[in-house]
């Protein structure tokens, strides 16, 4: 008499080495199911003890062939292979095996310190990379700003400059415009009846003026060599004087 509902059996924990020589303790479960009775009690002693063994064995065959980070992220893949394994051993005895499931998969205590600390290594070298990144980026951020300013600064004196010579430009353009509008009064004047003897009579004043300013300031009196300039001055001030009275 057996059990034809499908049997759910403990693997018990055992040691493996993985590829990169690391133990780890595994256990699991098989799930199967009695597909012939009397093959299952003339092909085989004991269908369930030698179904656990066979699990073993390919458990212990399968991780061989791993590292110890593929067993953790290829647990499906080892699980279907333990499958197909023991399906087909367990064909002769009348067995079928329908999953198997990894249920533990724990590293030494030695290998177990070693990931935190590698773990806590990848931490920090994160870390260091996030904090590096974001001096890189300030740093960056820094520059763009200072050279956004010294672009800003050098157009706003390029800018002021161009804004005082057009100034400048202005200035020199109004004078000389007032200029010639004022020498063209004065030849306008001059051309009027008198003008002329105006314009000496002006010019000898200014003279005069002047003179009389750098002898008041002066410490030391200076008297012009030729006299006689300083006659005609005067002769040319009664005449100027006579002339516009003249007129």
């Amino acid at each position: 008499r057996h059990e034809t509902r499908e049997q759910v059996i403990d693997v018990p924990p055992q040691m493996c080495i993985t590829k990169d020589n690391i133990q780890v303790e595994i256990d699991g479960i098989v799930y199967l199911k009695v597909m012939d009775p009397k093959k299952a009690s003339y092909e085989i002693g004991n269908y369930r003890q030698a179904s656990i063994a066979l699990a073993q064995t390919t458990m212990r065959s399968e991780m061989g062939k791993l590292t110890l980070d593929e067993t953790f992220s290829e647990r499906d893949k080892v699980n279907d292979n333990i499958v197909q394994e023991i399906d087909v051993a367990s064909n002769p005895w009348g067995i079928k095996v329908h999953r198997y499931e990894i249920m533990n998969i724990t590293p030494s205590e030695r290998v177990i310190a070693t990931m935190e600390q590698q773990m806590e290594a990848e931490r920090q070298k994160r870390a260091d990379i996030t904090l590096s990144q974001g001096k890189k980026e300030a740093q960056i951020n820094v520059s763009e700003g200072e050279r956004v300013r010294s672009i800003n600064l050098s157009e706003g004196e390029r800018q002021k400059r161009i804004n005082e010579a057009e100034g400048r430009a202005e200035a020199i353009r109004l004078i000389a415009e007032a200029s010639s509008a004022g020498l063209e009064e004065v030849a306008r004047a001059v051309n009027e009846p008198g003008g002329d003897a105006a314009v000496k009579m002006q010019i000898v004043g200014d003279f005069v003026s002047t003179l009389g300013e750098v002898v008041d300031k002066a410490d030391i009196s200076v008297v012009p060599a030729d006299l006689a300039k300083v006659q005609g001055v005067f002769a040319g001030l009664n005449e100027t004087g006579a002339a516009i009275n003249k007129n």
